[in-house]
C-alpha cells in the first residue's frame, strides 16, 4: 500500500541561523513547520535528540518533507544522522533537504561527506545546498573578535569568499521543501560577489562606524584561539579547514543558483550588514 504523502515538514537545527531562516521561509509561505529541538519551546516543537534514537519516531511521526543540517558537537554520522536518515525513508519522508558545505564531496574526513554519499547511494529524495561562506559568520564565529577586539581574525591569507546570506538559503530550502521539485540536485549557493577580509573589514568599519581590521591567523593561531573560545575538536577542524580552503579559492566562486531560483539577486554582504549592525553594539548578544 503507498502512503499519501504528508505535507508536514520538520527542521531540525531550528534554533540556529540557517534554521530560523528556514522556518520563517516556510512560515511565509503559509506552512507551520515542525521545530525539531532537544528542549522544545513552543507547540510546533517536537523532540528530537541525534543522541537519543528514542526521539526519532515521534519526531518523524506524519512527517513528508524534512530539512536536516549536522550540529556541530556531532562526528559521528554512522551513529547519527545516518540511521537518522534511514529511518525517515522508511517512515515515508520523500523530500529530503541536507546543509553541506562548498568541498563536502572532495573533503572526506568532513562529516558532510559521509551524509552526502549516503543520500546519493539511496533514491533521489534529496536536495543537497552546499553553501558557501555563511554572512551571519559575522554576526557569530567573529562576533567577539569584531565588538571585542576590532578586528576579524580567520587564516584566510587573501583569499576571497562569496558570502551568503542564510535568509537566502532559508527561500531556497524551502522551495525544495514544500513548493518545486529539485529532488536530486545539488545546489551550490552564495552572495553575489567574492570579497577578502580586508575588504570585509572596510565595509565593517564604514557600516559600525569604527575602526575594524583584518588580522591573518596563522593555522596553528587560528586553532589555538579557538579552542580557547570553548570549540570543541571537531569544530575547530572543520572551522579551520573551511578558512584555510579560502586561500586557494575554494568558497571565491560565485554562482547563480539563487538569483535563478528565486528570481532576483542574491543578496550583497552590505546589506546583511546594513540590515543586521545592531548584532556588533558592544554588550547585546
Amino acid at each position: 500500500m503507498t502512503r499519501a504523502r504528508s505535507d508536514r515538514v520538520l527542521v531540525t537545527g531550528a534554533t540556529g541561523n540557517v534554521g530560523r531562516a528556514v522556518v520563517a521561509a516556510l512560515t511565509a509561505q503559509g506552512h507551520a513547520p515542525l521545530r525539531g529541538l532537544r528542549q522544545t519551546e513552543t507547540d510546533g516543537d517536537v523532540a528530537l535528540d541525534f543522541l537519543q534514537p528514542q526521539t526519532w519516531p515521534g519526531a518523524l511521526d506524519g512527517v513528508g518533507a524534512l530539512f536536516l543540517m549536522r550540529p556541530p558537537a556531532i562526528a559521528d554520522m554512522g551513529k547519527t544522522l545516518i540511521p537518522f536518515l534511514d529511518m525517515a525513508r522508511a517512515r515515508g519522508v520523500d523530500r529530503i533537504v541536507f546543509l553541506s558545505v562548498i568541498g563536502a564531496d572532495r573533503a572526506r574526513w568532513v562529516p558532510h561527506h559521509a551524509v552526502e554519499r549516503h543520500l546519493r547511494d539511496g533514491p533521489a529524495d534529496w536536495t543537497i545546498l552546499r553553501a558557501g561562506f555563511f554572512a551571519q559568520n559575522l554576526h557569530d564565529a567573529y562576533r567577539r573578535d569584531i565588538v571585542e577586539d576590532g578586528r576579524l581574525y580567520v587564516p584566510a591569507g587573501q583569499g576571497r569568499a562569496a558570502f551568503v546570506d542564510a535568509a537566502d538559503l532559508g527561500y531556497v530550502a524551502a522551495l525544495a521543501l514544500a513548493g518545486r521539485d529539485l529532488r536530486g540536485h545539488i545546489l551550490t549557493l552564495t552572495g553575489p560577489e567574492a570579497l577578502d577580509f580586508d575588504q570585509v573589514a572596510r565595509l565593517l568599519s564604514r557600516r559600525l562606524g569604527r575602526s575594524i581590521t583584518y588580522d591573518a591567523a596563522t593555522i596553528l593561531g587560528y586553532m589555538r584561539h579557538l579552542r580557547r573560545r570553548g570549540l570543541p575538536w571537531m569544530a575547530t577542524l572543520v572551522q579551520t579547514y573551511l578558512h584555510v580552503g579560502l586561500r586557494f579559492g575554494q568558497a571565491r566562486q560565485v554562482t547563480q543558483d539563487i538569483p535563478r531560483l528565486l528570481d532576483r539577486p542574491a543578496t550583497p554582504l552590505d546589506d546583511v550588514v546594513a540590515r543586521d549592525r545592531a548584532t556588533w553594539r558592544c554588550g547585546t548578544g
